[in-house]
């Protein structure tokens, strides 16, 4: 097989840009575990990426003596970092912190998205303009648009900042995140998912009061 791909010159360039691509991805996929802490996760992709480079990347480098496979080995390390990068935002590794200043005055911002299973601390602080509701709002990052969009929803003129936290430590924050809640529920039906949740918590407030009684 490795000779019938040496004398075809259109399929090693094929070949080099392949094997490049799948190198390169495991290879990006690695740094960014190994930047965000995943020990066992980056171990894991480097054994992939050595596996690889063993049996397919040898091939490679003996052959770019000609321009066309220099050409293809460069374009395949272009498009393994895209492709790494792709499959990281894929699977959206830790959680993010997103910041919010809002000035909504006619509805309880916080209680809201706390509501649809998000972790919120608030507070409030002044501006330009007066009073304003600060928020610090912890999600998995494979939520962070469905985030953002929610929070445009309720509040379309919301100051948004993200940023990605390096450690998390004590509070209730990655357990007060439910998973599910957030899940099951899409953006542009917002309001309707937060009547549904006043509507379960009325019900359980009045069975626990009839509790009471009894």
């Amino acid at each position: 097989m490795i000779t019938a791909i040496s004398t075809n010159p259109w399929l090693m360039v094929l070949v080099i840009f392949v094997i490049n691509i799948i190198y390169v991805s495991f290879l990006t996929m690695r740094t960014i575990a190994t930047l965000k802490g995943y020990r066992y996760t980056a171990a894991t992709f480097s054994i992939m990426e050595t596996f690889v480079y063993v049996i397919g990347l040898g091939l490679v480098l003996e052959n770019l003596d000609q321009f066309q496979n220099v050409v293809a080995y460069a374009l395949g390390f272009g498009a393994g970092i895209l492709v790494g990068l792709k499959i990281e935002e894929r699977l959206a590794l830790g959680y993010l912190v997103v910041n919010v200043i809002t000035a909504e005055k006619d509805r309880d911002l916080p209680t809201n998205i706390r509501d649809l299973g998000y972790g919120v601390t608030h507070g409030y602080q002044y501006g330009r303009d007066g009073e304003r509701t600060t928020m610090q709002i912890l999600t998995p990052r494979k939520y962070e648009r469905k985030l953002i969009a929610t929070i445009k929803e309720l509040d379309e003129k919301a100051f948004i900042i993200t940023h990605e936290p390096k450690n998390i430590n004590g509070g209730f924050w990655t357990k007060g995140v439910r998973r599910r809640r957030l899940k099951n529920y899409e953006p542009e039906n917002v309001e309707e998912v937060l009547e549904e949740i006043y509507e379960e918590k009325e019900r359980e407030d009045a069975g626990e009061a009839k509790e009471e009684k009894i």
